[in-house]
């Protein structure tokens, strides 16, 4: 076997936990962590499996660093700032060294590079497929954590930055994108895939003006209709307000139904929120400040947790959720 648990834990992981002293250099069973003063504890874990949520041949570096932001994600889905992480793999057994140094490498600049420390976890061997675990813990001021159940009528529904780009990454990655696609768009899409972006600072900035918020994992529409039915509103989408970037609109005018995909497909880990529209100009202000774009698609009112759509000036009821639903078909896996 070319590595073996406590080499691996002493050479690649150690060096990532120094940042939180509950953490022990890794040495213990367990962390012993506190909350800051008057603050609440915000606790998420999400898996990745390869075949699943990446290529088993995408570069070690780039999985490590999916692995961590997903998690970072969900944390400023609920307005939090991120504190430690723990970190659960189970490795194939046939894995280098190579490969190892450069999943802690990229490991290490992202904890770096997001103020987080490795606070413990585990390592196991498995025949396959290689499967990472994260359990992310942050900090929110207490009794302002941000849920999806506080959408209320009358609220602006909006989003940050762009949706649909990982989908179509995806879709690339699949060899599914038009061969007129430029090299540049390529590039970009399949990064946006590969290294989606927490949106850490925007959700402390809206945990203290926006009603509800959640990351766009699921699908920008199957999301929406996440918040409708936890809030239990009606969502009423302006489906030509959905922002798309550049590389995404240059795909939409070789085929534009791929559209419809990127409003459907997940992993695209930005914000969508709602505020009260009094509100929203001064959280635009504020997401300008930190560079990151948000644009209103569109508003809440009272109904039964069903999302409406606009494309024709007619409403168009969303009948089914789209992206990814495990057990469900696999239309989000990222197997070829």
């Amino acid at each position: 076997m070319p590595w073996d648990e406590f080499g691996l834990i002493s050479a690649c992981f150690r060096p990532l936990s120094v940042a939180e002293p509950g953490a022990f250099q890794l040495t213990d069973d367990a962390a012993i962590l506190a909350p800051a003063p008057h603050t609440d504890w915000v606790v998420t874990a999400d898996a990745l499996v390869a075949g699943v949520h990446f290529f088993p041949d995408d570069p070690p570096g780039s999985i490590a660093k999916k692995a961590l932001r997903v998690n970072l994600s969900d944390l400023a889905a609920m307005g939090a700032k991120p504190r430690c992480v723990f970190l659960t793999c189970a490795f194939p057994n046939d894995l280098d060294k190579a490969w190892l140094n450069a999943f802690s490498e990229g490991l290490g600049e992202d904890l770096q590079a997001f103020g987080v420390a490795l606070a413990g976890g585990d390592v196991v061997a498995t025949p396959g497929p290689l499967t990472l675990s994260i359990t992310a813990i942050g900090e929110v001021p207490a009794g302002q954590g941000l849920r999806r159940s506080g959408v209320r009528d009358g609220d602006v529904i909006a989003v940050t930055g762009t949706i649909g780009d990982a989908a179509l990454g995806l879709d690339m990655q699949r060899a599914a994108a038009p061969e007129s696609l430029d090299g540049a768009d390529r590039a970009y899409l399949l990064d946006r895939y590969r290294h989606p972006t927490p949106r850490i600072a925007v959700g402390e900035i809206l945990a203290a003006r926006a009603h509800a918020a959640l990351d766009v994992s699921d699908g920008l529409l199957g999301d929406l209709r996440h918040l409708a039915e936890t809030s239990k509103v009606d969502i009423l989408l302006d489906a030509r307000r959905v922002p798309f970037s550049q590389a995404a609109a240059r795909w939409f005018e070789i085929d534009p139904a791929a559209k419809e995909r990127a409003l459907t497909g997940g992993d695209d880990y930005e914000l969508a929120f709602s505020c009260a529209i009094d509100d929203f100009s001064a959280i635009f202000e504020s997401l300008a400040a930190v560079g990151v774009p948000v644009t209103a698609i569109g508003r809440a009112e009272a109904g039964e947790g069903r999302v409406y759509r606009y494309e024709t000036g007619r409403r168009q009821l969303v009948a089914v959720p789209g992206g990814h639903r495990h057990g469900a078909e696999a239309n989000g896996s990222a197997e070829p």
